[in-house]
């Protein structure tokens, strides 16, 4: 019989770890929704941010708010990097196309990181405190990047909803070429959306490096999962990928108690299928 001070434990921790894959996820679906192609590779532009924030805080000394600061900054600067040296050449190309051109460039980091860092798993670690509430230790860690996740997700949508900008960036999510009929450059809008997914890239990064280890190949740990959460929120839909985060991360969490953790993404993953069969628009999808 498993103590339910753990059951209530794990769906605290599924509650904060929903917040960082909420991050993950937003900013991926921002980036299909306007500009019509998934990312394979938009976690591994996390790692290469993580690898900054380690190097600049672990190892030459920089305080922890700059080195966040600067893994922000590269977030955007790569996904501009990645629109305008890969995305641009092949849009309108065959899906297929689009998914190679991205799957390359994620085994290109890989490979990279690779040959720069080797395989070792690398980390920052903060003390800080923790505090409790009803037997149960609830660590800073892990609370502040939930906080600071939750304000950016709140940011977000502000940005997206109160700004000429992001007025313009639904609009053309929404019909690209009315928009281009109107005076706007949808091409311009892809910039700006592509250096926004980056800085949520970037951010994520700067969160994930004081509670996660980074290696190569951790887009692997959390890539599927994000991919998942947004089909499963439904691709484009922000407010779909939102509740689409908690749902996987508690499924995880509260399994991984129960079960193992292993088990929680076995459980996680049948979760999806099924749902996809049931709702494949996603979750908050209208039904016809």
């Amino acid at each position: 019989m498993i103590d339910p001070i753990f059951l209530v434990e794990a769906a605290l921790n599924g509650i904060l770890l929903g917040g960082i894959l909420a991050l993950l996820a937003l900013g991926l679906n921002l980036i299909f929704g306007v500009i019509d192609i998934v990312w394979i590779a938009y976690v591994d532009l996390v790692m290469l941010c993580m690898y900054l924030v380690y190097y600049l805080v672990q190892v030459y000394g920089w305080p922890v708010g700059l080195g966040a600061l600067a893994s922000i900054a590269l977030g955007a600067l790569l996904g501009i990097g990645v629109h305008l040296t890969i995305i641009t050449p092949i849009l309108g190309s065959a899906p297929i196309n689009q998914l190679l051109a991205t799957g390359g460039l994620l085994f290109f980091l890989q490979s990279f990181a690779t040959f720069l860092w080797t395989t070792d798993h690398k980390s920052v670690r903060l003390s800080l405190p923790s505090f409790e509430i009803a037997g149960i230790f609830v660590p800073f860690t892990r609370l502040i990047p939930f906080a600071i996740s939750i304000v950016a997700v709140v940011g977000l949508y502000l940005f997206l909803t109160r700004t000429f900008v992001g007025t313009a960036i639904r609009a053309v999510s929404q019909d690209r070429e009315a928009m281009a009929l109107m005076g706007a450059n949808p091409q311009r809008i892809y910039i700006v959306t592509s250096a926004v997914g980056g800085l949520m890239a970037g951010l994520a990064g700067a969160l994930l490096i004081f509670q996660y280890s980074v290696h190569p190949f951790f887009g692997g740990q959390f890539g599927p999962l994000t991919f998942m959460i947004c089909v499963l929120g439904g691709l484009g839909n922000m407010v779909g990928a939102f509740v689409a985060s908690f749902i996987m991360s508690e499924i995880i969490s509260l399994a991984g108690v129960i079960w193992s953790t292993e088990m929680g993404y076995v459980i996680a993953f049948v979760v999806f299928i099924v749902m996809i069969f049931a709702r494949p628009g996603g979750i908050l999808a209208r039904r016809g």
